[in-house]
């Protein structure tokens, strides 16, 4: 199964860091948050799909002074016509298209937090949406 992807383009982002304490204990409470992705596909028209591919930073319950952060990379698919293998089709929404645009959407999340004054801020390169993937289909 082919598909192309024709473009893609920041559809949103939030950051909020709310209050002074949120930034001061940021770098010592980082520890306390979770990358959580959240990926949807809807039909755009003929044989294109657009797919957003949300990660957002979420603090855990011990972070008393929490920032929002999140950005949605949406993309617009080109699929084969006439395409039926729905398997195949989920493992491109949900597997291949994000691993395609994930190094956009990290250097996008990475360079907010560099403006931000956070210059020691990382998230991983790579993120593995195949074992996401097959977790959620076990689930």
């Amino acid at each position: 199964m082919s598909y192309k992807i024709i473009s893609k383009y920041i559809k949103d982002i939030s950051f909020e860091i709310p209050t002074v304490q949120a930034f001061a204990m940021l770098e010592k409470e980082i520890s306390n948050y979770t990358l959580n992705f959240d990926i949807r596909s809807k039909p755009y028209k003929d044989n294109i799909i657009e797919i957003n591919t949300v990660l957002r930073v979420a603090p855990s319950e011990k972070v008393k002074h929490k920032i929002l952060t999140e950005i949605n990379l949406a993309a617009l698919v080109s699929i084969e016509k006439n395409f039926n293998n729905k398997e195949e089709l989920e493992k491109i929404i949900l597997v291949k298209v994000p691993n395609d645009i994930f190094p956009t959407l990290h250097d996008t999340f990475v360079y907010l937090f560099k403006q931000a004054g956070l210059k020691n801020f990382k998230i991983d390169k790579e993120v593995n949406f195949e074992k996401m993937y097959m977790e959620k289909k076990n689930n």
